[in-house]
């Protein structure tokens, strides 16, 4: 029976597994914070044009 030690160590791979998963873990990160903060500027940018055309 494998302990959880033994689980987390994975075979002496662990630190092949576990760098994978953190950037895969990253990679999806950037994948959702990313487009939140381009459309932010984009409606600033927008809303920044559309003052000065009004003025």
């Amino acid at each position: 029976m494998n302990s959880f030690a033994e689980s987390i160590l994975m075979g002496g791979y662990a630190f092949y597994v576990w760098t994978a998963y953190g950037i895969a873990f990253v990679v999806l990160l950037i994948n959702l914070v990313l487009p939140v903060l381009q459309r932010k500027q984009f409606l600033r940018e927008l809303a920044l044009k559309q003052k000065r055309t009004r003025q």
